[in-house]
Formats: structure tokens, sequence, C-alpha cells
């Protein structure tokens, strides 16, 4: 079993990204180590450090349930996909690293996700 994010436009044809639970926690651990932070040392993720002590455009994706947590909004969607589409455009330098090169697929179709969200007007699912 596995998470899907998907725009919430009932078009069963619109782009999406999944994971498995374990591979969407790899990719948020690369997120936030990207922001500058570790992600194990969050509140809800075993650590004690408070949301409100990081500043990352990315916090409604980090902090958020695998499931039954709530849709992001189109706003949500547009202030993460800058840094999203930064992080995911960064160069690499010539690695090869299979895990690596994932993440940054992952977070380029992320993007496209996102872009549609907001180009719809709707919100983004976890499912």
């Amino acid at each position: 079993m596995g998470l899907v994010l998907f725009p919430g436009d009932d078009d069963t044809s619109s782009p999406d990204v999944s994971w498995s639970y374990t591979g969407f926690k790899v990719f948020r651990r690369w997120l936030a180590q990207a922001e500058g932070f570790a992600l194990d040392e969050m509140h809800g993720f075993g650590g004690q450090r408070p949301w409100n002590d990081v500043s990352t455009t990315l916090a409604p994706l980090l902090n958020h349930p695998d499931n039954n947590g709530p849709d992001l909004s189109p706003i949500q969607c547009a202030a993460i996909l800058p840094r999203l589409q930064e992080i995911a455009d960064q160069p690499q330098e010539g690695s090869t690293d299979p895990l690596l090169q994932r993440h940054i697929d992952d977070a380029s179709q992320l993007v496209v996700v996102l872009q549609l969200c907001i180009d719809k007007d709707v919100d983004l699912l976890f499912g």
C-alpha cells in the first residue's frame, strides 16, 4: 500500500505522484535536509523540535500526515512550488546515486502536480 498525491480535479487522467509510505518518508527527509534541518528532530517525526522553529515554505508538505490529513489548498501549493522547483533543479555535479535521482524525479513530478492544482484552482489531495 502507498500514498498518491493528486489534484482534486476529478480527472483520472491528471498527473499524480506516488510513493510507498517508507518512500514518502525518505523523500521528505531529503527535502528537510535540503532546507537545513533533520526531519527526525521535528515534532511528529520522533523529535521534540517545534515546526515554528524552522522557516521553510515546504512546511505544509513536510509536516503533513501520510493519510487522513487536510488537503493542501491552491495557495499552499503556490507557496511550496518555487522552492520545490529550486531543489529539483539544483545541479547534482555528475552524481550517479540512484536514490538522489529518484528524489529529483519525484520532486519534478510533484512540481507538475502542484502547478496543475494552481492552474485549475483545486486542492492537492493525499490518497
